[in-house]
């Protein structure tokens, strides 16, 4: 599936973003298994909450760690996310 720029983006039905203590990172529950995420992967993931399309959550981690030009690695992991069927697009 290719990223839709317009459409929202929410967690996948069955998945489910959580700290976890064991790994110490932020990890992807879902019933087949669990993926680690780096720090930079679960704040993207952290705003896939259905409210916002791709460039409303490239503008917000623009805001929160007040840098630019990141919407083409944004844009990368969001398809990588999407091809993995952790996220869908509403």
């Amino acid at each position: 599936m290719t990223l839709d720029t317009a459409r929202t983006i929410n967690l996948a039905p069955g998945h489910r973003l959580q700290w976890e203590e064991a790994q110490n990172a932020y990890v992807i529950l879902y019933p087949e298994g669990m993926v680690e995420l780096n720090t930079t992967s679960a704040e993207i993931l952290k705003l896939c909450t259905g409210e916002l399309a791709f460039d409303g959550i490239v503008s917000r981690l623009e805001q929160l760690f007040d840098v630019q030009g990141i919407s083409s690695d944004v844009r990368e992991f969001i398809q990588v996310a999407l091809d993995n069927g952790w996220i869908t697009q509403g």
